[in-house]
């Protein structure tokens, strides 16, 4: 059974569902209801952080391979991991509103998501812009690796670094040493995992139509 993953996927979301709107919570001061969010905002980032890391890796084996289907692979990861960035950015800002009044404001890892959601929009654009293939898939490669890099600063040193409103960012605690009880985490953990595996199923089809596309291209130029 080679899709297995992708029925547990679905098994995984529809339980985050039902515990997120539904499963008792550690109703904190001020957060209270609001810190259902976790499970659809946090776990976002989270699934997003691994397929772009997977979309390095296979920026760094399209560089020294050539292959095109490394290529593909790296792109369309990044593709589905812009998705996945933008619907944490707009989670985010729900919450920001609900807890620290007011849609956005200037916090540090705020405007470094943001920031890191815009490179790869600039990712997807530049790509996009270049006709010739190997050109596009040599500056698809390095612009991944550079654009990862800058994500792993903006998101993960530079909140740690300044004041942040954030849990576990500039001083703050984080979730864990919260009160956030077992029941919650019995929901976050697999809301991670499900999040990310329905991500990877969204973009493996993305791949195989790429795969086919590539397929047709080179049987009508032989």
């Amino acid at each position: 059974m080679r899709g297995w993953w992708k029925v547990l996927s679905v098994i995984l979301v529809l339980y985050t569902l039902i515990g997120g709107f539904l499963f008792e919570v550690a109703r904190l001061p001020i957060l209270n209801e609001t810190i259902r969010n976790l499970y659809f905002h946090v776990t976002m980032w989270f699934g997003m952080i691994i397929l772009l890391t997977a979309s390095m890796v296979y920026a760094i084996k399209n560089l020294n391979s050539g292959d095109p289907m490394h290529d593909v692979i790296s792109s369309e990861l990044i593709r589905v991991s812009t998705v996945m960035g933008l619907i944490g950015c707009a989670t985010g800002a729900v919450w920001a509103k609900y807890t620290w009044g007011a849609w956005w404001t200037w916090d540090a890892k705020l405007n470094g998501a943001a920031i890191t959601v815009l490179i790869y929009v600039a990712y997807l654009i530049l790509r996009s812009s270049v006709e010739d293939d190997s050109s596009r898939q040599r500056l698809s490669g390095v612009y991944a690796i550079f654009a990862y890099v800058l994500m792993i600063v903006f998101i993960i040193i530079l909140p740690r670094m300044t004041d942040s409103l954030h849990p576990g960012n500039g001083g703050n605690s984080s979730f864990g040493n919260l009160d956030v009880d077992n029941n919650m985490r019995r929901v976050f953990y697999p809301a991670i995992i499900g999040w990310t595996l329905f991500a990877l199923w969204i973009a493996s089809l993305r791949i195989r139509l790429k795969r086919v596309e590539l397929l047709k291209r080179d049987t009508l130029l032989n």
